[in-house]
């Protein structure tokens, strides 16, 4: 028997019923391999998927479909593969194959906490720019951000933005997919249409100005971790953030000595009140 080889499009509920389809036969994870975009493992001969329900049956925790849901939004190699052999071991007895002590489980969790990170992401660094009033009657938008999102958690995570923006109409667009909301309705975009990404990358911020300003006046050199800020705010996020252009003159400056002031240059310019440290004297 050779090997079979599927393409689920990256969607959840068409890899959810091959794999439904795949253990009824009980068909073992070594002779399956799920298509990585237009890429096919070629040693995958064209084995036709089975037809029908097959006669294994298994009990599935409810929690492990949630998981599987989860990673499946996870960007990466053996992207439906992985999840396929963990159902397969949950389905045959192995339930530490869901835990992280366990080889699989570890890698299933570890993409979990990812995609939660980028959903994270989404909420904390996205920037809506309001649109003139003619042009947002124009497009029935009020607000419109682009995002470039590491996993497939535009959809899951934009009822945030619902929920939080009350009745105003917004757009997300991103390389890959984009969700719009009417007030009412989220319409949700696998294939974002390059309209919608026109909109999102060109709108012009009439506040722009104002980021830059307030980040450089609060930024403080001597709180400063790179580290820290590299793996809270990620760099691919700074090209669409108004003050993104400045964190890496800021963090230069304060590497090269500004952390001695304590606080930003405008700052530490002004005039004010000294305070003499107790025990010293002051000037008469």
């Amino acid at each position: 028997m050779g090997m079979i080889a599927l393409d689920c499009g990256n969607d959840f509920a068409t890899w959810r019923e091959q794999a439904r389809t795949l253990l009824s036969h009980n068909i073992d994870p070594c002779d399956v391999v799920w298509a990585q975009g237009l890429m096919h493992d070629l040693l995958a001969l064209p084995t036709p998927l089975p037809t029908g329900r097959g006669s294994f049956r298994a009990r599935i925790p409810a929690a492990l479909l949630g998981q599987l849901e989860q990673a499946g939004r996870y960007r990466g190699d053996q992207r439906w593969s992985l999840l396929y052999e963990v159902l397969w071991r949950v389905a045959h007895g192995d339930r530490t194959a869901m835990l992280a002590g366990d080889r699989l489980g570890s890698e299933l969790q570890r993409r979990i906490k990812q995609v939660s990170r980028e959903a994270h992401h989404l909420h904390a660094f996205v920037r809506f720019v309001p649109l003139p009033p003619q042009l947002a009657e124009h497009l029935q938008l009020d607000l419109v951000a682009f995002h470039e999102p590491a996993h497939d958690i535009l959809h899951s995570a934009s009822e945030h933005f619902a929920e939080r923006l009350g009745r105003q109409r917004w757009l997300i667009a991103t390389p890959e997919d984009g969700i719009r909301y009417d007030g009412n309705a989220l319409d949700y975009r696998k294939q974002c249409p390059e309209q919608w990404q026109q909109w999102a990358q060109q709108a012009d911020d009439p506040d722009g100005e104002l980021w830059p300003t307030y980040y450089r006046h609060t930024f403080n050199p001597a709180r400063v971790n790179p580290g820290a800020l590299a793996q809270h705010m990620p760099g691919r996020f700074w090209r669409h953030l108004p003050e993104g252009a400045l964190i890496g003159q800021l963090v230069g400056q304060a590497q090269r000595g500004k952390q001695r002031d304590g606080q930003a240059a405008e700052v530490a310019s002004q005039g004010g009140k000294r305070i003499v440290p107790r025990g010293q004297s002051g000037p008469l």
